[in-house]
């Protein structure tokens, strides 16, 4: 046990609902709720079993509060190894503020930022990376985020981790002990097995970097900007990607002037859809700033999707082709689609003449009608194309957290020096040295290796009841 203080905190979401949950935690949990606790049965709460919930009245010298649900974990049989007590009420909100007041007064403290959770940590229940996951499992809103997440809290990538720093840590003791016999110039640590070692540590490194990219998207959802000239469809294309009246639509060129943001998931992967101004040349001061903001978030953009209206495009085509290539050499690593709106006004013929057409720029091309809603079944099916879901589907390993894929980039780079020195000859004492900060780097993924300053600055993030 590291901490002497109980805390509490409210659980559940602030606000009034059905019900609420108060959840306290530390060696005097049982013995505080058990002050206030009166059971129907006359039961001595502090006297329970662990698991067990028992149905009583929250009382204070002769005052009844609420009739609650008492549900007792007795340590270490619980969430942060202590002993917790979870106090299910009714969910007004005076009634869940009389009761913590009243816990405080009996000598409980208001729980910090994630401490709930941090003391999990800290008594061996979690390593920092699950701890983390649970902020994302509880941030999760799509199906992609929520089962990366959830394989991180039961330990999948912590596993990955602990075997091979395990695995570098038996080299290390070995190279350790050479030293001891220097003099005697001999070789404990299988040099062939040690290279082979290494050469697997990288691999499996830089298939947990590459996965950042993926789970970054995933975890933020995935930007896609909308762009084109005034009254293409922009906001119409929106609306209809959305399935309702987000932005609004008009007749008038420059309608939209700012940036208008939704997110949509499709198959449980999540995208944020940016309608932006529509581009051209204007003196108009304010549709001017929202352009300028157009090109921006262009370059925030994972994807962007370049609209056209059919007509215009069967009379300028050979100029929107040149815009276009402006636009991908401005930016050659970013996914466009070109997407030409109102086909509903063209004919059949028309529709296949600007597709080959559109064939020379060797990008991706969607006709649609955001007005009618078709096509737009296939742009999501385009969209979803540029998400590396193969990964998630076979439940590998995928980073999100900024935290980890740094300390990944480190330990690599020092798995690179030890492979350097080993492949140069470099003598046991130096090699010892980027194994062990190659050691250390794994250490601060799990919390092997930690302090103060890194938990504050983790824990700070989390909600108070979590």
């Amino acid at each position: 046990m590291l901490f002497k203080e109980t805390i509490v905190a409210l659980a559940t979401p602030s606000g009034a609902g059905a019900v609420a949950i108060i959840r306290l935690s530390g060696e005097n949990a049982l013995s505080i709720a058990s002050k206030v606790f009166k059971s129907v049965s006359n039961k001595d709460l502090s006297k329970q079993k662990t698991h067990t919930i028992h149905l009583g009245y929250i009382e204070e010298n002769g005052k009844t509060y609420d009739q609650v649900l008492a549900s007792i974990f007795r340590n270490p049989h619980s969430y942060t190894g202590e002993d917790v007590v979870e106090l299910s009420c009714h969910g007004s909100v005076f009634i869940q503020q009389q009761i913590i007041q009243l816990l405080l007064r009996n000598g409980a403290k208001m729980a910090q930022p994630g401490e709930f959770t941090l003391r999990a940590f800290l008594n061996g229940k979690l390593d920092l990376s699950q701890a983390e996951a649970v902020a994302d499992l509880i941030a999760s809103d799509n199906e992609a985020s929520h089962q990366i997440a959830m394989q991180q809290m039961r330990g999948g990538f912590s596993n990955e981790i602990a075997k091979l720093r395990e695995e570098l840590l038996n080299f290390a003791s070995l190279i350790e002990l050479e030293l001891d016999f220097a003099e005697e110039d001999v070789e404990f640590a299988d040099r062939t097995q040690f290279k082979q070692l290494l050469e697997r540590i990288e691999f499996v490194l830089k298939r947990l970097i590459d996965s950042f990219a993926v789970g970054n998207v995933i975890k933020n959802g995935i930007p896609v900007a909308i762009v084109g000239e005034p009254n293409v469809g922009k906001s119409t294309l929106l609306n209809a990607l959305l399935n309702e009246e987000r932005a609004i639509v008009s007749d008038i060129a420059g309608t939209t002037r700012d940036t208008i943001e939704d997110e949509l998931v499709i198959d449980g992967v999540g995208f944020r859809f940016i309608d932006t101004a529509g581009i051209r040349e204007t003196n108009d001061h304010v549709e001017s700033i929202g352009i300028q903001k157009t090109f921006e978030k262009i370059e925030q953009a994972q994807v962007v999707l370049y609209l056209f209206e059919s007509l215009k495009f069967q009379v300028s085509g050979s100029e929107y082709i040149v815009e276009i290539e402006k636009v991908k050499n401005k930016y050659p690593l970013k996914p466009i689609i070109i997407v030409v709106n109102k086909v509903d006004l063209i004919s059949v013929e028309e529709q296949l003449s600007l597709v080959q057409q559109l064939e020379t720029l060797n990008l991706k091309q969607i006709l649609l009608s955001a007005k009618q809603r078709t096509g737009i079944d296939e742009l999501k099916n385009q969209l979803l194309s540029f998400v590396n879901t193969g990964a998630l589907r076979n439940n590998e390993t995928i980073v999100t957290n900024t935290r980890h894929y740094d300390s990944l980039l480190k330990a690599l780079e020092e798995i690179q020096k030890v492979r350097f020195g080993l492949d140069s000859g470099l003598s046991s004492d130096l090699m010892a040295i980027d194994i062990k900060q190659a050691l250390y780097y794994f250490g601060e993924i799990t919390g092997e290796v930690t302090n103060d300053e890194l938990l504050g600055n983790i824990f700070a993030n989390f909600c108070i009841g979590k």
